[in-house]
């Protein structure tokens, strides 16, 4: 991998992880277009993860210090265990929990079934339709200062529709709290907070399980994706929380939308396989079991 694919795969990875247009599907299509594997990339931006870790980290650590604050006072016996901080705290700690039980058990399909372009063109219109109808009839009445357990663990559930690529973390959490009756900005907001454990852990596992491969000339690209897609990501933050508050989610719908169908076209018509760029072994076996049906 150039310097040049490192930079272009640190800015892809950075602008779509926090953008409701999902950094898997995005990444997935980018491998299409290089005409490269897709387990090669999925192991390299499991490595440029950092850079984007370290973006939401340093964007919100006054919040961040703030909730594990109140959430460890809220563990002694002297704590106010009602307090919006620990209940923040505990609203994160309960929200991870749905996403990593979902994770062991959809880990098969998820590495294979799940990354067909076909899913991913449906996983785009689908929660692209979703997040059009939170936006459009939830409550929008309710700060983060007015956040329980459960809704920690029904938003957290959302990200459970994140292992699909094209679905999109960022998305499904804020259609997940506009549910709860969350204003765009606090839905935003806590989306992040709530997806934070979960990026973390899930950046660690792929990193540590994709780490032999910085054995194959990949130390500097990677050291180069970090860079990039911790700048990109940033400010990819901080445009969201400002752009969503004005203007909703309207915009990432339509382009979600619009792309899903341009991929289902290209696909109907044989320009483009939905497997390109996996595995064999890897690849879904969807076109071979269609054809024992024929």
């Amino acid at each position: 991998m150039g310097i040049g694919e490192a930079i272009l795969l640190g800015i892809v990875q950075g602008l779509t992880e926090y953008l409701p247009v999902s950094s898997d599907a995005h990444v997935r299509l980018t491998m299409v277009a290089l005409k490269m594997s897709d387990t090669n990339g999925a192991a390299y931006t499991a490595m440029i993860h950092f850079g984007t870790i370290l973006a939401v980290l340093l964007y919100f650590w006054k919040d961040i210090a703030t909730y594990f604050s109140g959430w460890a006072k809220s563990l002694g016996s002297k704590g106010n265990k009602n307090s919006p901080e620990a209940r923040m705290g505990w609203a994160i700690v309960c929200g991870t929990i749905p996403v990593v039980i979902a994770a062991l058990v959809l880990k098969k399909p998820v590495e294979s079934t799940f990354r067909s372009i076909t899913y991913i063109a449906c996983a785009f219109i689908g929660m692209g339709i979703v997040m059009f109808l939170m936006d459009k009839f939830g409550r929008k009445n309710r700060k983060t200062d007015s956040v329980t357990i459960l809704d920690g663990l029904i938003i957290g559930a959302w990200q459970i529709f994140a292992l699909v690529p094209g679905m999109s973390r960022s998305g499904s959490t804020i259609a997940g709290a506009e549910s709860r009756g969350y204003d765009r900005e606090n839905a935003a907001k806590i989306s992040f907070l709530i997806a934070i454990p979960t990026i973390i852990g899930a950046g660690l596992f792929e990193a540590y399980h994709s780490r032999h491969e910085l054995g194959h000339g990949l130390l500097m690209p990677v050291i180069v994706g970090n860079i990039v897609s911790f700048i990109v990501g940033y400010g990819a933050i901080a445009f969201l929380m400002q752009f969503i508050r004005k203007h909703g989610v309207g915009v990432f719908v339509l382009y979600r939308v619009v792309l899903g169908i341009a991929l289902l076209i290209l696909i109907s018509t044989g320009k483009l396989d939905p497997n390109a760029g996996a595995d064999q072994d890897d690849a879904p076996k969807a076109s071979s079991s269609s054809g024992q049906a024929r």
